[in-house]
């Protein structure tokens, strides 16, 4: 799609971001976005709860607070109980609720395929805008949330996940990046993104690429949900996962002896992930302390430098 150009629009398709920003006032920026998809888990209201949290995350990934909802609902109406529906928009106005935010409204088309989400607004401050754009050399690189969502996902749907990784992966997927926006905001981060459908490779790199970095990531200090290791030796690796890996293949480049698996789970492309932020090295402490404060355990898992800019290292 052509570029858009227009002096109050801060953020639009140029850098890859999270989300549209436009500038209201000097004071007062609106973030927009919005996410839907087909179900993840079995149970409807943790669907719903995913799928708004998924949505919530690009206004935090922007730095900013979400204000309002409007529900997205493609529903089979034919071939689902009415129940099925009320539950998936409980879960969803649940998670809106937490955010602080009001859901405002929606619209429902009848569809053969269940999807649900979100268009959700937020605010923030015109100078406070964090972008794919915004990471600097010599920053160093701190991820909230474990990786394997998605191919424990797949697991679920091959009826070879343990109720333990459902009810992990359901953990990372149902958790607001609320607390990690709030982080955001104290340590000046500037450079952030959240780990969705293009995993942390693909994500890491329209970073690398909108900021004109280079990334090095060590590969042992990304954190994975325990169980989506054996899964994917197992091959219950997700399609878009693979496309994922391929279409980053040529600006990923690897140090030392590379475990496939490892970079499969890199990869992976999640829902409702982990935010990747950008970090002053005399900040990190500050940081990891203050998420620690909220609940969530953040892992420094590398670093931004000069070198090679717009491509990823991973050091095995």
């Amino acid at each position: 799609m052509p570029l858009e150009s227009h002096p109050d629009l801060l953020v639009g398709l140029g850098t890859a971001d999270d989300a549209g920003v436009f500038r209201l006032t000097g004071e007062i920026a609106l973030i927009q976005t919005l996410d839907f998809f087909t179900p993840i888990v079995n149970d409807p209201y943790l669907f719903g709860r995913i799928a708004a949290v998924n949505a919530l995350s690009d206004v935090y990934a922007m730095g900013g607070r979400p204000l309002t909802a409007m529900n997205i609902c493609c529903f089979p109406v034919k071939d689902l109980p009415v129940e099925t529906f009320r539950e998936i928009l409980r879960g969803g106005m649940d998670a809106v609720h937490e955010a602080g935010a009001v859901l405002a409204g929606g619209h429902s088309v009848e569809d053969s395929e269940l999807k649900y989400g979100l268009s959700v607004t937020g605010v923030v401050h015109p100078d406070k805008v964090v972008t794919n754009a915004g990471l600097k050399a010599g920053q160093a690189l701190v991820l909230t949330k474990p990786l394997g969502t998605g191919i424990i996902a797949t697991a679920l749907k091959a009826g070879l996940a343990s109720p333990r990784a459902v009810e992990q992966a359901v953990a990372v997927m149902t958790a607001l990046n609320a607390p990690a926006a709030e982080v955001m905001a104290a340590c000046a981060v500037s450079g952030a993104t959240d780990i969705t459908g293009f995993g942390l490779l693909g994500h890491a790199l329209e970073l690398a690429q909108a900021s004109g970095v280079g990334i090095v990531f060590q590969a042992e200090a990304v954190p994975i949900i325990p169980e989506a290791s054996d899964m994917a030796a197992m091959g219950l690796v997700p399609l878009g996962s693979h496309a994922n890996k391929e279409f980053c293949a040529h600006m990923v480049r690897t140090q030392g002896p590379a475990q496939e698996i490892l970079m499969d789970l890199m990869a992976d492309a999640q829902t409702s992930g982990g935010m990747l932020m950008g970090l002053d090295p005399e900040r990190v402490d500050e940081a990891l302390a203050l998420l620690a404060q909220r609940g969530v355990r953040g892992s420094v898992i590398g670093r931004a430098v000069k070198e090679d800019p717009g491509t990823i290292t991973v050091r095995f």
